[in-house]
């Protein structure tokens, strides 16, 4: 691949046009943080719907958020009316019985899990008090109006809306960083939306991997779709991570992944729409401290020691003196070992040094050297 220029990349039966010119690999700035490979992963909590209809709970879970050492919170701005139809009916009704809310309508679920409009403002304030980045996920249109009046620093989109093309326009044309997920979609949507999103306007995006269910399993996850995306799309990319625990989110990092995001709870067993798979606060503090270990530990191409390793050098092994010698004796595999520590010759040399004859009387537990032979 060229690294000018339009590239065509034909990925099955799409063609996506990589436009290296304009778009390149820099780190994203959301309020004063840096989002990129070479900053700590940037990690969010997604509030949702677990505040159970209580702002006390929703402020409760950005206090928890806050000590557990995110970055950020997140919220979704909608109402059923602006999600759905009110039908409790036919298309409009849950009857999987996999799901987490059969027998509900999506009318009923989702005016059960709203986060009601007037209480965004005191979240976010609350977010801001504790140093934490406050952002939602819009749902149509009248939802980024309302954002934009919050003075919200980025835009999240849903993997269910990531092909509602007007939105993204609508969210682009704001020049805000724009964070998509990817599930559900293809490859040639995914080109489709991006490709809107920057020529309606917004050239800082974040494509995250994602699984559209609920909760995600690990063997359904394909984390090494995640430095493809990031080729493929010139862009930075994460995860959005539904499944249980922190194992895919460490994983992920170690795949390029620079922004995370989990659902985030007080406790499952307070229940909600969410909390299913949403983590609780010191799970949270483990995903914050593991994923910064796991980026730490990418480090760089390296097979030299490093300044700490260098110190452990002097135990590896080498040749030692080791019966007491005198003046003129050869060396011998009885007088001669291959032991730790080492400030003698290096192995490699011992089979060089058999036979030959020392210059001085020389102890046992002497580091042989070229200046005793």
């Amino acid at each position: 691949m060229c690294s000018f220029g339009l590239v065509k990349i034909r990925v099955g039966n799409a063609e996506i046009v990589n436009e290296r010119m304009g778009v390149n690999m820099r780190a994203i700035k959301i309020g004063n943080n840096s989002i990129g490979s070479g900053y700590k992963p940037f990690i969010v909590a997604e509030m949702s719907g677990n505040h159970n209809q209580s702002l006390e709970r929703a402020l409760q879970i950005v206090e928890a958020a806050a000590w557990a050492g995110v970055d950020a919170v997140k919220l979704q701005t909608y109402t059923a009316d602006t999600m759905t139809l009110d039908i409790n009916a036919s298309d409009f009704y849950i009857s999987d019985q996999d799901s987490l809310w059969q027998g509900k309508s999506l009318y009923d679920l989702y005016k059960e899990a709203y986060t009601p409009w007037e209480w965004h403002e005191s979240i976010f304030q609350r977010c801001r008090e504790l140093g934490l980045i406050a952002f939602s996920t819009p749902f149509d249109e009248t939802a980024v109006d309302f954002l934009e009046s919050q003075d919200v620093p980025c835009y999240k989109i849903a993997s269910f809306e990531n092909t509602d093309l007007p939105l993204i326009k609508k969210v682009a044309s704001t020049g805000k960083p724009m964070i998509i997920s990817t599930g559900m979609a293809s490859v040639a949507e995914i080109d489709e939306t991006v490709q809107t999103a920057r020529q309606a306007g917004c050239q800082d995006i974040i494509l995250l991997k994602c699984t559209s269910s609920y909760p995600a399993s690990p063997e359904d996850s394909n984390l090494l779709t995640i430095p493809h995306m990031r080729e493929l799309f010139n862009c930075q990319v994460g995860l959005s991570d539904h499944t249980l625990g922190i194992g895919a989110a460490v994983a992920s990092v170690a795949l390029g992944a620079s922004f995370i995001e989990k659902h985030f709870a007080l406790a499952r067993a307070d229940g909600g729409v969410d909390s299913a798979f949403s983590m609780e606060p010191e799970e949270m503090r483990q995903l914050v401290l593991e994923t910064e270990r796991a980026w730490q530990a990418l480090g760089k191409i390296s097979y030299s020691p490093g300044e700490q390793e260098s110190k452990s050098l002097k135990f590896r092994r080498s040749l030692y003196i080791a019966k007491d010698m005198a003046a003129g004796e050869a060396l011998t595999p009885e007088n001669l070992r291959i032991v730790r520590p080492g400030y003698g010759l290096e192995p490699k040399y011992y089979e060089l040094v058999l036979g030959k004859r020392i210059n001085r009387d020389t102890k046992k537990g002497t580091p042989l050297s070229w200046d005793l032979i």
